[in-house]
Parts: structure tokens; sequence; C-alpha cells
């Protein structure tokens, strides 16, 4: 494949709800413009975009493909996402490639919780769009519904470029508004509602453009020439955003939206110049898209494919990468050598000489470079804006079923995350549990079973175990003494302690109060030593105790058998007993969470959370929207990803970071004290 200009080449992300029928539109794309002989089927997992077994089984996307193809002398990328929101991560990735995004639109089903979340994406992160409504051909599809309801979610600027000829199965055809070619063939209805459409289009094109809105209000009409000029520079400006008809499955319009991004979708030289900055200094640079700058690109896409390895999909910015030469790792300041370059066509690869300023570009088998990483050139390095992937909403626990397992669940653990960054894993240091999180149950069920198909690695899931601590709520004072002898050098150490609460969140502290050397020095830092050993496993349940001050005022000491042993032995005893006489509590985690919800939600949400003790601290406004800021307990909002979805249909969102510990309520604590006790028995007995 040669090497394209900026001008030349087209970067599209391919948005909507899940079964919109994406993956499908491709297929009719790439078949329309010579790319593949025929079609492909999502039903028979022959499709060119969901290659991977898992997509095959479950019959519908899972990660994004990218496909790179030409269509009259344009290099056209494609990129095509998942509809299902617990893939959000990668709509993201997806739109931050792009120069332009298509939300597909189900004709049968109208606007969809995918349709909004996608526009709203490409609108925050300013990528010009257009409307495409699919499955025209099917029965009780609607255009007339479907454009309506788009005009109402979305505003006035949504405006249509093509009609469809006839409806449901006798669906044959789209006419252009633009150029009104054929309209002479239509019933008398349909050359009304083409003609009506056309006005809007014109008023609505003619109101980005002083000149063309004086013309057109004085001619009332405008040339199709004049139209089409109007129309590119406004959809590449965001200002309009038109809808256009066809059925994917029939190849029904196909032709007209592969035109409509060849001279209306901007191309990569249009869009506006990108920020970053220098890393040495955080100085702002302003980055053209030119060949002849230095190199800087991004990576926004990590695949692992099982034969290959890994491949990095990385959009250049700003100058040229060579094959088989290297670049600069701006994140992480090393070089990284590389291989030949490449263009994928689903997983297909095609060798590249070059890849350069606007186009989109693949390498295999990189050390150190991960999505997200700015690459570039090491003598003017420029960091480009993070990728920014929103927090994992559920999580899990995972214990590898075999031994096996166990051996080589670490290297596909680590292929999962390089590949979806809204996946992670973590240990938790306390529980000694690994911890698997991500945006919902079927984006964890998805990596489990990719785990299982691609690495041969099983895995039990279970909910995490609540990393809770033990603390105090008043004074309390003890003395031990430990005493060992069996022959020989015996043991001997007593220590007289007291403790008191720390304001929350400040640890341990430990003070030395002794006088007159009943305690010599070496043996206060025997006992600090046992104190640290005690606060490891309290003695209500076994949980870490924080938030407390160990203060050691007296002992006894023997000439021969007092030892460090035995100081720490006897220092933690006495704190032990200590804290049982302090009214120990038990604490949990609080979580600060954000709820984004429409407005219409808002009660049963604040129900919701206070079944589950959460506090709302605060609510926000937004676009037909509302924040919700609460306090929750952690134990609570394991699983409340999948109430969130029933309460809304989908339509609610989270977020959540640690807020602080807080006393767990008395009716709770003793059912969790006893539980601890009883898996401590049970791990004793294995």
């Amino acid at each position: 494949m040669p090497t394209f200009e900026a001008k030349d080449v087209r970067n599209i992300v391919l948005l909507g709800h899940s079964g919109s029928g994406k993956t499908t539109l491709i297929e009719a794309m790439l078949a329309s413009a010579g790319a593949i002989p025929r079609m492909g089927s999502v039903n028979e997992g022959t499709t060119v975009s969901d290659y991977n077994e898992d997509e095959k089984e479950k019959k519908h996307s899972a990660s994004s493909s990218l496909m790179s193809f030409i269509y009259n002398s344009k290099k056209i990328n494609v990129i095509d996402t998942p509809g299902y929101t617990d893939f959000v991560g990668e709509m993201i990735s997806g739109i931050r490639a792009a120069d332009a995004c298509i939300v597909v639109v189900n004709g049968t089903s109208g606007i969809e919780i995918g349709t909004e979340k996608s526009y709203r994406m490409a609108k925050e992160n300013n990528v010009p769009c257009l409307f495409f409504v699919n499955m025209l051909d099917k029965e009780h599809s609607d255009y007339d519904k479907s454009f309506e309801d788009i005009k109402k979610k979305f505003r006035k600027h949504c405006v249509a470029v093509d009609y469809p000829v006839g409806k449901e199965s006798a669906f044959k055809d789209v006419i252009s508004v633009i150029t009104r070619k054929g309209i002479e063939g239509l019933t008398d209805v349909d050359k009304s509602r083409v003609t009506s459409l056309g006005g809007e289009l014109a008023e609505a094109v003619a109101e980005t453009d002083d000149a063309l809105l004086e013309k057109y209000l004085e001619k009332g009409e405008l040339t199709p020439d004049e139209l089409s000029s109007a129309l590119r520079k406004a959809m590449i400006a965001g200002e309009v955003t038109p809808i256009m008809a066809g059925s994917a499955a029939k190849s029904i319009g196909i032709k007209e939206l592969l035109d409509m991004i060849i001279n209306y979708l901007p191309s990569a030289a249009d869009r506006p110049p990108v920020e970053g900055t220098k890393p040495d200094s955080s100085e702002k640079v302003s980055l053209e898209t030119k060949a002849s700058g230095p190199f800087s690109a991004i990576v926004f896409k990590t695949l692992s494919d099982p034969y290959i390895g890994q491949i990095s999909m990385f959009k250049v910015l700003s100058g040229k990468l060579q094959s088989n030469s290297g670049f600069y790792n701006v994140n992480k300041g090393v070089r990284e050598k590389i291989g030949p370059l490449f263009m994928l066509l689903g997983k297909a690869q095609t060798p590249v000489e070059a890849v350069q300023a606007g186009d989109i570009g693949c390498v295999a088998k990189l050390k150190d470079t991960v999505t997200g990483d700015s690459i570039g050139d090491e003598k003017s390095p420029i960091r480009l804006g993070d990728v920014q992937f929103p927090e994992p909403a559920i999580s899990f626990s995972l214990k590898p079923k075999t031994r096996s397992d166990e051996d080589k669940i670490g290297t596909a653990l680590h292929k999962l995350v390089a590949e979806d960054p809204t996946f992670k894993v973590t240990r938790d240091e306390q529980t000694k549990e690994m911890i698997a999180s991500g945006m919902g149950d079927m984006h964890i069920n998805t990596m489990i079973n990719r785990m299982k198909m691609r690495y041969g690695v099983q895995v039990e899931l279970g909910t995490p175990k609540v990393a809770y601590k033990e603390t105090i709520t008043s004074k309390g004072d003890a003395q031990y003494r430990h005493k060992k002898q069996s022959g020989g050098a015996g043991q001997f150490g007593e220590v007289w302690m007291r403790i008191e609460p720390l304001q929350r969140g400040t640890g341990f502290e430990f003070v030395d109060e002794v006088v007159g050397g009943s305690i010599p020095k070496p043996f206060i830092v025997s006992c600090e030593k046992g104190i640290h050993s005690a606060l490891q496993a309290g003695p209500l349940a076994g949980f870490p105790v924080v938030d407390v001050r160990a203060i050691v005022y007296d002992g006894k000491t023997h000439p021969v058998d007092s030892k460090d042993i035995a100081f720490q032995i006897a220092a933690r005893h006495a704190f032990q007993e200590s804290v049982l006489k302090a009214r120990p509590v038990l604490l949990e985690p609080i979580m600060d969470v954000d709820i984004v919800v429409p407005d219409e939600f808002m009660g049963s949400i604040a129900g919701s959370l206070n079944s589950r003790r959460g506090r709302v601290m605060g609510m926000g406004p937004g676009d037909g929207a509302q924040t919700i800021k609460a306090k929750v307990p952690l134990e609570e909002m394991y699983k409340y990803v999948n109430e969130l979805k029933s309460i809304t249909g989908g339509r609610g969102t989270y977020t959540m970071t640690f807020s602080h510990y807080e006393v767990v309520p008395g009716n709770l604590a003793q059912a969790i004290i006893d539980k601890a006790k009883q898996n401590k028995k049970e791990e004793a007995e294995d």
C-alpha cells in the first residue's frame, strides 16, 4: 500500500448502540470499495472486523478493529467499535484516533442508549459526525420517526442529506437531498418530502455563513454547488450533522455513504492543530498535520494476538515513521526499535514502507510502549494529551483453578491489561486476593473467557473481600509478662502499656515513656517491633489495626533471660489486651461516588443509594442529566453497576474513588467478625 498525504486520508470511527449493524455496515463498505470480494456475515462468523473467537461465538463486537482500504484514490481508516457500554474504553480510544465519526442508528429502534452516548462522546471530543439510519429494509423500520427523534434529541443542526425510496421490504434506493437527482420518479408525497428536507438543509447550512445566508434569504434557495461547498465547511466545523439512510445488509445507500466520507467529512489535514507539551518544561506546543514536521504520534490501541504477539495501533500527528527504524517513547523516556510497519484489514496485514502525518499505522512486538503513550523524535519530544479512560465500575476476586493456571495467569493477565486499559488487575495486600476490575459483568466475563480461549487459563470468580480495619474508641491499659523456661537459657520480658485513639487516617504512633531504665533502649526497639506485628491482625477479627497511639511506660527485665524476642512477644500481647479494653470497632472503606443519570431517575437513584447506606452529598445539573455526589460503603458498591443499569435502562454511569474509613454499624459488625473467624477456622483446617 502506498504512503498517503494527510489531505487524502479519512480516519473514521463507527459508533452506535449494540445491534445497530456497525459490523455489517463496514462489511458493505469494504465490498462496495472492492477491498473484499463479498460481504461476510455476523451470524456465520465470517466478517472482517469480528475475527476474535469470542466475537464469533457471541455474535457481537467485544473489541475495536481497524479496517484500512482505498476508495476513489483516498485512504480510509475505519475503526469499528463495540456497542455495549461495558466496552466504552474501545469507543474512547477509537474517537481519539478519528477525525470524524459515523453514528449508526437502528431504523427499527430509533434513538437508543448507545446512540446518545456515542453522539455525546463525539461532541465532547470535538469530532464531527454524521448519522446513518440503518436497517431500513427491515419490518417496522421507520426512517421518518428516526429522523424526527434525532432532530428532537440532538437539535436542529441535524439535517437529512438523502432520503429513502420505499419502505421496509420495498426499500430499494436513496435519493440525494442535495442534487435531487431522480426526484421525478418519486410519488408526490415523497417529492414534497425531499423538497422540504432540501429547504431545511439549505437553511441550516446557510446559517453557518453570513454571505450565504443573505443570498438564501434573498433568493430562497442555493445551487447544488453552493450547498455542497458550504456543507463541507459546516461539517468540518461541526456546525451541521448530516443524517443518511440505508441498509447495510442490502448494500443500499453504501456508495452514497462512501462518497459522503470522501467529499464531505474532514480529511486528516482539515482538523485543527493538536496541542502537546514539552516533557522537560511543560511548555505547550501546537502540532500541525505535516509530513515535514518532527515525528509525533500517539498509540491509541493495543491488540494481543496469540500468534503474532502484541500489535500497537498509532496515529501520526506530525512527521513520518519508516519501517525497520525506531522512535522515542516520550512517556517512558526510552527508545524503541521497530520492525516492519503495516496496515490492518481486520486481522490481515499489508506491509507499508512508512506512515506519515494524518495516517494510522501498526507495528508489532514493542517492548515498552502501551496504549496512551506518546511516541516521537528524541531530539524534539512532545507529550500529547493522555487518553482518559474511566475507572472500573465492578470488581471480582480471581482464583486460578489449578496449579497450571496459577503458573500461566500472570502472563495472560498482563496481555489482557495491555489490550484494554479499562480492565485492571491488582493484588490486595491485606486480603491477599487478586482483584479484577472492569466496566461491567459482560466486560469481566469477556476478559475471563479470553484468558481461557487464548491462553488456556481458567479461573474462579468471587466477590472480593472488603479491606476492613480495626481501631479503638477509648483508652486501654495492660501489663503482660512473657516468661519461658525450658532448660538452659530462658525468655523473660514484661511490658506495661497504654493505648489511646488517634484521629482517623493518622495510622500508628509509638511513644517511649520509660524512665529509670526499667526497659533498656534496645528492648524498647523490640517492643515497637512486637506492636507492629500485632497491628497486622487485630483481636476482633484479624483485620489490621489503625489510628492508635501505643505508649510503653514501664516494664521489667531479667539480667540473663531478657531477649529481643521476649520483649517482642510481651509487647504484642500487651497491645492486644489493651485494644480489647479500649472499645474496639471495625472500620470500612467509604467511597466518593459520582453518578450521572437522566433527570427522570433522580428519585429512584436517591432511594437506591439510601438502601445501600449511602449519603447524598450534593447534586450538579448537566445537559438533560444530573450528577449525584454520594458517599457509600465499598461493600455496597461491588454489584451496584447492575442495579444502576436496571434502574436507568443502561443510561446511568458512575465513577468512584476512595474517600476514608468509617466505623461499621454495630448491627453489621458482628456478622463480619463471625464470618472472619469462620474463614480463619476453615483455613486452619485446610
